[in-house]
């Protein structure tokens, strides 16, 4: 449990510093856009947007509560995944657990004091962009894609045999 929440409370802290120099140091919505890396065909930006749906602004609408109701959903979503750390049974799984609890809560907490996520991270390579996102969404990705691997290759305990 101990590693789970500190992957958490780590994620979710850089989530929001990161969030916090955008938008405050950079000053990003202003400038829009601030290429970082080109090698070649390949590149990463700072790209400024406001994503008022969830992933891959899925479900974005303008109603008065649509960052409320998403907030709820995502806190909701935190809450089950919390109860599931408490039971992880590996230190993978506790890690996963807790990058995927801390990037939702990441993101709700944007949705609550803006009515939208901050994304700004653009990857881009021979003129494809990748959905441009945030480190809450890295981690939750990454957390996902983890516990994934997990249940498919991680190996049964070794069962008694009756005696």
């Amino acid at each position: 449990m101990r590693l789970g929440l500190a992957m958490a409370a780590l994620l979710l802290a850089a989530d929001q510093l990161s969030k916090w120099w955008v938008l405050e140091v950079l000053d990003l919505p202003a400038r829009r856009s601030l290429p970082l890396v080109e090698a070649g065909p390949l590149g990463l930006d700072l790209t400024m947007v406001w994503n008022r749906g969830v992933t891959f602004g899925l479900l974005s609408g303008d109603g008065p509560l649509n960052h409320v109701i998403l907030a709820v959903l995502a806190a909701a979503i935190a809450a089950f995944l919390l109860r599931w750390l408490a039971r992880a049974e590996t230190r993978p799984v506790a890690a996963a657990l807790g990058a995927v609890i801390g990037g939702a809560i990441g993101n709700v907490i944007d949705r609550l004091r803006f009515g939208a996520v901050v994304d700004f991270i653009d990857a881009h390579g021979w003129g494809w962009h990748w959905y441009v996102f945030n480190i809450a969404d890295a981690g939750i990705v990454c957390g996902v894609g983890l516990l994934l691997a997990d249940a498919l290759f991680r190996r049964p305990p070794a069962s008694r045999e009756a005696a």
